[in-house]
């Protein structure tokens, strides 16, 4: 197995971007930190599927209506043929980021540093470059052992508890509290899911109450701290999803700080996946306690693609 630098040992390079992972995979590297996940990773992930239960992961296409961050719903079209017999449909705007996805490594640049690995921020002005696009995860594919972070029946007791339509922060300790309550210990290759509980409370909204939230900036908990890359990095996680808007914490009006997307993404090579629907895969988790599973997902094959619906499933 490779042995990879301690989060404090990136923070001191000279070579590249302090706290980066530029060159740890290669020079040409597209992939970022899926490297992660081996062969070896596969098989452990596999072999845990006890109950060969499957728990699709994802919003219909069409939600959240209306959609966040100026991306509108999909307008789908059927197309009949041969008196109706054959059916065909195509979908207009489209946003691979408007439901349930995966944001690739092209997605979000660093203000000072550019797209992972070195790319200039001259690819987000160049429409031929493939660069960092999502196809290079979806060549590849995504199969890893899943582990659920519960946070809401993890943090919520007399002393504090959460509003998931409100800000409130994930920091590392929270995380770690989760995990040893769901007593996981993480492996290399993971792929961590975050429920926070935003989805569904939105779900349970009106269709005023989802347009007023649409109109402003969605509030939500969510990741916050630079302690949370540290965490992330040197626990050989492969990727990070949450069933919020944007992972990181979200206050109302003043909307979302991304600068954990700037350094999950931009710096380590990340993947970063978002309005994932855990409920339930969640709800089993919590009745036979146990909160891994083997996690696949099939990104679409768009060369140079800035995102993906995640297309993910959960098998128990």
């Amino acid at each position: 197995m490779p042995k990879y630098p301690r989060y404090a040992e990136l923070l001191q390079r000279m070579d590249a971007p302090a706290g980066s992972a530029w060159g740890i995979f290669g020079a040409t590297d597209q992939l970022g930190t899926l490297n992660f996940i081996g062969a070896d990773q596969v098989i452990a992930a596999a072999a845990g599927v006890r109950k060969g239960r499957v728990f699709p992961l994802n919003l219909p296409l069409e939600l959240p209506d209306p959609g966040f961050f100026d991306r509108s719903p999909p307008e789908q079209t059927i197309v009949p043929s041969h008196n109706g017999d054959i059916l065909d449909d195509y979908l207009d705007r489209l946003y691979p980021q408007g439901s349930s996805h995966w944001d690739a490594l092209r997605h979000s640049a660093h203000p000072e540093h550019g797209f992972y690995n070195g790319v200039s921020h001259r690819l987000g002005s160049d429409p031929d470059s493939t660069e960092l696009g999502v196809h290079h995860w979806a060549r590849r594919g995504i199969v890893a052992r899943g582990v659920l972070i519960d946070i809401p029946r993890s943090v919520n007791d007399s002393a504090r508890s959460i509003d998931p339509l409100d800000y409130f922060e994930i920091t590392a300790d929270v995380l770690a509290t989760a995990l040893d309550a769901q007593r996981v210990t993480l492996r290399q290759g993971d792929v961590l899911l975050l429920r926070t509980g935003w989805l569904a409370a939105y779900l349970l909204l009106d269709s005023d109450q989802r347009a007023a939230i649409a109109a402003g900036e969605p509030a939500h908990p969510g990741l916050y701290g630079a302690e949370i890359v540290e965490f992330l990095w040197n626990h050989r996680i492969a990727g990070v999803a949450a069933d919020n808007p944007a992972l990181e914490a979200a206050r109302p009006v003043k909307g979302i700080d991304l600068a954990l997307h700037h350094q999950l993404i931009a710096l380590l090579g990340m993947p970063l996946g978002e309005l994932w629907d855990l409920e339930e895969l969640a709800a089993d988790c919590a009745e036979d306690n146990r909160y891994t599973f083997l996690l696949v997902s099939s990104p679409l094959n768009i060369c140079g693609g800035a995102g993906s619906p995640a297309n993910a499933l959960a098998v128990k």
